[in-house]
């Protein structure tokens, strides 16, 4: 068994254009002289590696707190693109995806600097996958995200964006990637972890 972080670390991670930057404050510090360390954080649900829920593009989509953690945690796939997803690599991917695992299928992670396009994120849309993944801060184009979002989001897809997978190969493996409990969010930051080596 292998445990793989394919999470940010928060402090230096990636941000969308225009989203607030996660900040830290010290509140006490044993090197001044308090008896113990403490510190406080603030950060942008969308910071880092994070979920999306279906209330960050839809008006009454279900918030974070409102997503079964059966769509953030099980078998998933690992696919390697780069570039622009089609609507043949979406289905490719999925071809492939099936005849590795069928569990796996539901929860699809994108390897790679690769963009998904409206077409493809209809084909996930379709397969009814619970799950998809990629290393960008955002699934679709980040100039124009409204369209893949609504397409996969209004499908009830829940997003998880942000991951790194570089040390990473394609094929199956369990994932774990629950978001904080924050009642009412459009989306969380998580702590999201692939592991190799389980058997059925």
């Amino acid at each position: 068994m292998k445990i793989y972080d394919i999470s940010q670390e928060v402090f230096s991670c990636e941000v969308y254009p225009g989203d607030p930057a996660p900040g830290k404050t010290i509140l006490s510090s044993m090197e001044n002289g308090d008896v113990y360390n403490l510190s406080a954080f603030s950060m942008c649900a969308h910071n880092g590696t994070h979920v999306d829920a279906p209330y960050h593009f839809i008006k009454d989509g279900k918030r974070v707190d409102d997503v079964d953690l059966d769509f953030l945690v099980g078998k998933a796939y690992v696919a390697e693109h780069q570039g622009v997803l089609s609507d043949a690599d979406a289905r490719e991917i999925m071809h492939k995806a099936k005849e590795n695992d069928l569990e796996a299928a539901k929860r699809i992670l994108i390897k790679g600097e690769a963009e998904v396009s409206a077409d493809a994120a209809r084909v996930f849309a379709s397969e009814g996958i619970l799950l998809l993944g990629n290393e960008s801060q955002t699934v679709g184009p980040v100039d124009k995200p409204m369209e893949v979002h609504l397409i996969l989001l209004s499908s009830d897809v829940v997003l998880l964006e942000g991951i790194r997978l570089s040390e990473v190969e394609e094929g199956v493996y369990f994932l774990s990637a629950a978001p904080l409990n924050l009642s009412g969010s459009d989306g969380s930051p998580c702590r999201a972890i692939l592991i190799s080596g389980i058997d059925d």
